[in-house]
């Protein structure tokens, strides 16, 4: 039975009680219902970011994770979830309890977010699905915020006078149409709910908001969770649902298969994003059945596990090695240096030997963390200009536009960070990783020459990434020009591999998925018949979440760009990959 969001809307009463120690006196009311069902004991709540778990309490701290746009501007918030903790299953009325303390202490909000939808990441941009979010503000107030899946920002946005702090009790009730919000059994206002658990799920976050005049080197002691439980009400059903098992069912009639019998040492891989491999049962159990390797899509960006100045949070890219290793699947880690995706403080000192220590501290812990447990890592990422005049005038083709490690250091960044990789990691194998090299021209003879400098210098590079996204129709290079890039690295004892590869095609173009199909095969059948070419990846494998999607509309539109449909269906890519193993 098909239930929308309205009928989903009448059939669902939904109560939180957040009990919050000391201020607002009385212990809160709450509709009578089923047994409570502890959220917090005998579940894993380890590897939610932000939070520190002992004796059954959840310490909640400011993390002020920030996704920039490409160009560094902006900073869209980016606040935790529980992915590996419970969630609910609810088939109505049901009540949520949370117990806090530490709120309204002028310092910050302290917040509870429950996710209807959880939200979707796409290359440094987050997609807002449908969500609540309540808690109590700096000043003491009770505060509803409610996203309804159609934009960045809160559909809506409402405050109640409260003058709360230390211990408060909060109600929000969902019935019908309305959330009925109260303190301590005062009734404080309604709110319209626009549909915000249509599917019957909850995921939970919490979040704590950085003390506004806080320095960057400050961190905020945050709040709190003593007690989270939910029960049943009104005789509806209500499971609490744990975290999947990572392990997925193997295959013989797979790439991975396929890639297991080439003779050499070769994978086939995939970039993952860690919010739909633990909230998407079909996704979780293609990525794990499919390939031999996964690239973190943004988890090991310093802007997801870096985001303030000696603040490190690994849990969610902790949560892709462990499913790697749960699925014998290696982890090409991604990317340690790069001019996106940095967090707005790696940006803003000017001193040079500022900006060298930072880059190095921060290679020496993340690639110190993972040490062991990745088998290569992208140490730089697109170090190559796209600026022609980059190129002319004895230039050498580096980036230095936005780049704060270029601006620092010149190409010298380059050799340290290679240099300070190998130390945190001697067994990792390094790699450059860069776009339109794949072509002939200027860029690609800069790369080139980069790496033979590289070489000279006894840098200790093993491999270079080659993207290979054809965004556009010109970007789809014959694979015999490819070959020769290979050849030529080969020559300078160097690995290759696709590292990124996308092929969007257009809704009118003429057999476009059957190009598409050809383009990934002929680059990947180059990689088989080449012996330094040692793996072949897709940058997603769906287009469900392919970041190639349009983005200028909300809810995003899904493109046309990888193996498998926006349905999980395989497309004749899938099959012609599948192929170009056999023909080899």
């Amino acid at each position: 039975m098909d239930l929308g969001g309205g009928t989903w809307q009448r059939l669902a009463a939904v109560a939180l009680v957040m009990a919050v120690a000391a201020g607002c006196t009385g212990q809160g009311e709450g509709a009578g219902g089923g047994n409570d069902e502890d959220l917090l004991r005998n579940h894993d709540w380890t590897q939610m970011p932000g939070t520190t778990a002992r004796n059954d309490i959840l310490r909640v701290s400011a993390l002020d994770r920030h996704i920039v746009e490409q160009d560094s501007s902006g900073g869209r918030p980016n606040p935790p979830l529980n992915l590996a903790g419970p969630h609910l299953r609810s088939g109505g009325d049901f009540t949520v309890t949370a117990r806090m303390s530490g709120v309204g202490d002028d310092a910050g909000g302290s917040w509870l977010r429950l996710y209807g939808r959880v939200p979707v990441i796409y290359d440094e941009w987050r997609q807002e699905r449908p969500s609540l979010r309540v808690g109590v503000t700096a000043d003491g107030q009770v505060k509803v915020q409610i996203w309804d899946g159609e934009g960045d920002e809160p559909a809506t946005s409402k405050d109640f006078d409260c003058d709360c702090s230390g211990t408060v009790t909060l109600a929000l009730s969902s019935i019908g149409d309305t959330f009925r919000v109260e303190a301590d059994g005062r009734r404080l206002g309604t709110v319209q709910d626009p549909g915000v658990f249509a599917e019957g799920t909850v995921w939970f976050g919490l979040e704590a908001d950085a003390e506004a005049d806080a320095g960057e080197d400050e961190r905020r002691e945050g709040w709190r969770l003593t007690r989270l439980t939910a029960r049943a009400e009104s005789g509806d059903s209500l499971r609490v649902i744990k975290a999947p098992q990572l392990r997925q069912e193997q295959s013989d009639d797979s790439l991975r298969a396929r890639a297991a019998d080439v003779g050499r040492p070769f994978d086939v891989g995939t970039a993952l994003a860690e919010n739909p491999l633990l909230t998407d049962s079909r996704y979780r159990a293609l990525a794990g059945s499919q390939f031999s390797m996964l690239t973190p899509e943004n988890a090991f960006k310093p802007q997801f596990l870096h985001p303030r100045r000696g603040v490190y949070d690994f849990r969610d890219a902790d949560l892709l090695v462990r499913f790697a290793r749960a699925n014998d699947m290696k982890v090409h880690a991604h990317t340690l240096v790069w001019h996106e995706a940095l967090p707005n403080w790696m940006r803003e000192n000017d001193d040079p030997e500022e900006v060298r220590r930072t880059m190095l501290r921060h290679i020496a812990m993340v690639a110190g963390h993972f040490k062991g447990k990745v088998a290569e890592w992208d140490v730089v990422n697109e170090p190559m200009s796209d600026d022609e005049e980059s190129y002319t005038n004895g230039d050498l083709g580096l980036r230095s536009e936005q780049s704060p490690w270029f601006e620092a250091m010149g190409e010298e960044y380059i050799d340290e960070a290679f240099r300070a990789a190998h130390r945190a990691d001697p067994k990792a194998r390094l790699f450059l990783n860069e776009y339109g090299v794949e072509e002939e021209g200027e860029r690609w003879d800069a790369l080139y020459d980069l790496v033979t400098r590289l070489k000279e210098r006894g840098v200790p590079i093993d491999g270079v990434g080659f993207q290979n996204h054809e965004y556009e129709p010109g970007d789809r290079i014959d694979p015999e020009t490819f070959r020769s890039h290979v050849r030529d690295l080969a020559g300078l004892g160097v690995q290759a591999r696709v590292s990124e590869m996308d092929v969007p095609i257009g809704e009118d173009e003429e057999d476009g998925r059957q190009t598409q199909a050809d383009e990934m095969a002929g680059k990947l059948r180059v990689c088989l018949e080449e012996p330094n070419c040692t793996s072949f990846s897709t940058w997603g494998f769906t287009d469900r979440y392919g970041s190639t999607a349009d983005t200028k509309v909300y809810p995003p539109r899904t493109a046309d760009s990888l193996p498998w449909d926006a349905a999980l269906r395989p497309k004749p890519a899938y099959e012609r990959l599948l192929e170009a193993f056999d023909e080899v």
